[in-house]
């Protein structure tokens, strides 16, 4: 059986081509910090300053609807939307808006928002559009002006998504 036999110049060849690689990606990342390791967020219900929840589908008979809560001016105030397209394709614009308000949320109605925000868990947002999915999508602030962070929400007993819906339907009614 006949071996082969390498060059005697190629193992310096090789380490003379990591060397090289090493620098180029070393000169790449120069002046470029490092990213900051991820952490959790540290964020009662009680900090959350702006809440929306969205949720849109594009196909037939297209829907797009829209809770906010956030504080104004001291006050605790909800806001809502509703497009709808009948037997058509989305999606559902503006000129297909079927309801729209905006009211002052009492004591109460604020403290029961807080508790059901309570059941859930804020994270990083990841944004990506590979899903392809109709949502909702959830986000959370906390802050204001250069303090300001948007966190991703998620309800941590799926079966909550349905409560809360059913609470921002019934505030819907009367804004």
């Amino acid at each position: 059986m006949k071996s082969l036999s390498l060059p005697a110049c190629l193992p310096g060849l090789l380490l003379f081509a990591a060397f090289g690689l090493a620098a180029v990606l070393l000169a790449g990342c120069a002046g470029r910090e490092a990213p900051a390791a991820k952490q959790e967020p540290d964020a009662g219900p009680g900090e959350i300053t702006d809440f929306y929840y969205t949720y849109e589908w594009t196909g037939y008979n297209a829907e797009y609807r829209r809770y906010r809560f956030y504080e104004e001016d001291g006050k605790h105030i909800f806001f809502h939307e509703a497009r709808k397209v009948l037997n058509n394709y989305g999606p559902a614009s503006e000129k297909h808006t079927t309801a729209k308000g905006t009211r002052e949320l009492t004591d109460e109605e604020w403290r029961e928002f807080l508790g059901f925000l309570g059941k859930g868990e804020l994270s990083d947002p990841e944004e990506s559009v590979s899903t392809g999915d109709s949502g909702p999508w959830m986000y959370a602030y906390t802050g204001s002006g250069e303090s300001r962070e948007r966190f991703a929400f998620q309800f941590s007993p799926a079966g909550e998504l349905l409560a809360f819906e059913e609470f921002c339907a019934g505030l819907a009614v009367s804004a």
